[in-house]
């Protein structure tokens, strides 16, 4: 039987701050993978709060049914969030910031348009999982061990140390195994995207972040020019909604004012 959709309410893409027209900041915000716009939304009302046009859509096949990430991928991932940036054309200035799988996206988008992205908020970048099962799928997506078409990953939480904050987490119970060689895809191509990126990079990790390797994370302010990186001591993985997200709130912000000067 399939699942039941999730609740359109919380997972639903969003709009918020003063109008695009004359913007002196746009930022678009980009969620993780299986998640929704939900993860980020209380980081878009802070930033629009302070007077950003923050857009965040709901990527291809997220947010909704397992069954909707049948058929959407990488490149529809890709093609949602470019559309996206490509919609703020009215701004002044436009950052991009993104969660986990959304800051890979992020970094290719920043990438592919190094002249109308001005700034990268990036919240645990998932270059590297910790699970030593994904790491294996990882070293085997070439070889033609099986077939995908019906396998599927099952999914009992999210990494929120909040308990009250977890608890009301919208959950896609469980998504195709498949999507997981278009999150390697993604990891490739942010890798290749690095060399590309010129504009100011602020990347966040977690200590106690249980889906990517938060030293990994680190490693990325290295290799980027003018980043800065911020290492949260409480909260994990989903860092717009955990325990230090008024630490990153306020990080965010002080970067957003330099990058808007």
């Amino acid at each position: 039987m399939a699942a039941q959709p999730l609740d359109d309410e919380k997972t639903a893409a969003f709009t918020l701050g003063p109008p695009l027209a004359g913007a002196d900041l746009a930022v678009l915000l980009l969620h993780g993978f299986t998640g929704s716009p939900w993860e980020v939304r209380p980081l878009g009302e802070a930033l629009a709060a302070r007077g950003a046009h923050v857009v965040c859509p709901r990527l291809p096949g997220h947010g909704t049914t397992p069954e909707a990430m049948l058929w959407a991928g990488h490149r529809e991932w890709l093609r949602a969030a470019q559309a996206a940036l490509d919609g703020l054309s009215g701004a002044k200035k436009v950052v991009l910031g993104g969660l986990s799988m959304g800051a890979l996206l992020a970094m290719v988008l920043a990438a592919r348009r190094t002249r109308r992205v001005d700034g990268l908020v990036l919240m645990a970048p998932v270059l590297r999982v910790k699970s030593r099962q994904a790491r294996a799928l990882r070293r085997a997506r070439f070889l033609p061990l099986f077939d995908l078409g019906e396998r599927w990953i099952q999914k009992k939480t999210t990494d929120i140390a909040d308990d009250e904050i977890r608890a009301t987490a919208p959950l896609l119970p469980r998504f195709p195994l498949a999507r997981m060689f278009d999150l390697f895809a993604l990891q490739d191509l942010a890798r290749d995207a690095e060399t590309r990126l010129t504009c100011p990079s602020l990347i966040i990790g977690a200590v106690h972040d249980h889906v990517v390797e938060t030293n990994e994370v680190l490693a990325l302010a290295d290799r980027l020019p003018f980043s800065k990186k911020v290492l949260l001591q409480r909260g994990n993985h989903i860092i717009p909604r955990d325990l230090d997200r008024a630490v990153a709130f306020a990080e965010i912000a002080h970067f957003l004012d330099a990058v808007a000067r």
